[in-house]
């Protein structure tokens, strides 16, 4: 152990190659991410003060989307602001300790985006699967548990494989074809050092158990839902139901699709070309899309938000 970590000390800095281009071409780029940053952040504040403002939406449902929203501009701020300073770095550099601090607190908050989407899916299971039972199960105060719940166990669930990491030999080649400090660049470094396969198959079976765990509790939850809906007797009831279910698994849909095609196996040299872009995807291009999907089909919060930017 003690040579591990003389050995780890031998890289002190990483550099992340982000997305090599022209210095032009850096630039556009930096415009074109710092506006969809920006209107992430203005979009999902939106949703956190008009549930914050609006008596109305003070249930269940919307106080979870306020926090939902509260996450994702967490999210986009473990990764997003590095990246930025990138585009407009020579160097392109990152300390060893920023990089495991990044990827501890990027992980951690994926997970605990995997568990609120699990409880959202709760929520909307227990709303129209059993309507009698929603106001006596899901209370504020029951609803609040469940919201520390997901923030405890999110940073809980990834730090032993974050330690692990941390452990590990990197004994010279520092450079990651990323924009942030991701799992699986992180063990391809190592593994040119030495063979880590117990390090792996630990980081990919917890990967891979909280993924398929948290997708198919969501997926099975909206398909008893999608039955309740359809045997809805009032046309008007279906379709508000389908409505907001649908925003959810839109969500669902475009988070997990990009999730596991990156993590599910990480270190494993495939797709390698493409796993910046699908960690993009979910980690960038998902929290903006967020605050449209959810308000553009609700009218309720669209009414709210109306009242948020001073239209009403």
């Amino acid at each position: 152990m003690t040579s591990a970590r003389n050995t780890s000390n031998a890289v002190s800095y990483f550099i992340l190659l982000g997305f090599p281009c022209s210095r032009e071409m850096q630039i556009v780029l930096f415009s074109i991410f710092f506006m969809v940053y920006t209107l992430t952040l203005l979009g999902n504040m939106a949703i956190v003060f008009a549930v914050r403002w609006d008596h109305r939406l003070h249930t269940p449902m919307y106080i979870l989307l306020a926090n939902f929203s509260f996450l994702e501009i967490c999210y986009v701020n473990s990764d997003v602001p590095n990246m930025l300073l990138n585009f407009l770095s020579i160097t392109k550099t990152i300390s060893f300790t920023r990089c495991f601090l990044q990827l501890y607190f990027f992980f951690s908050l994926g997970t605990t985006e995997c568990l609120f989407l699990s409880i959202m899916a709760y929520d909307r299971f227990l709303a129209i699967c059993r309507p009698l039972h929603y106001p006596t199960v899901m209370t504020i105060r029951f609803c609040g548990n469940l919201i520390i719940f997901c923030w405890v166990y999110g940073f809980l669930w990834f730090l032993i494989p974050v330690v692990l990491v941390t452990q590990l030999p990197f004994c010279g080649p520092n450079v990651i074809d990323d924009f942030l400090c991701d799992l699986g660049p992180l063990l391809d470094l190592a593994s040119v050092c030495v063979p880590i396969p117990g390090t792996v198959l630990i980081c990919g079976t917890m990967s891979s158990l909280l993924i398929f765990a948290t997708f198919f509790y969501i997926i099975g939850s909206y398909t008893l839902v999608l039955k309740a809906v359809i045997r809805m007797p009032s046309a008007a009831g279906s379709k508000k139901a389908f409505s907001t279910c649908s925003s959810h698994l839109a969500v669902v849909t475009l988070f997990y699709g990009s999730v596991m095609i990156t993590y599910v196996s990480p270190g494993s040299g495939q797709a390698k070309g493409m796993q910046k872009f699908t960690t993009l995807f979910y980690s960038v291009l998902t929290p903006f899309f967020n605050p449209m999907i959810y308000s553009l089909r609700n009218k309720e919060m669209k009414d709210a938000l109306k009242k948020v930017i001073g239209c009403s």
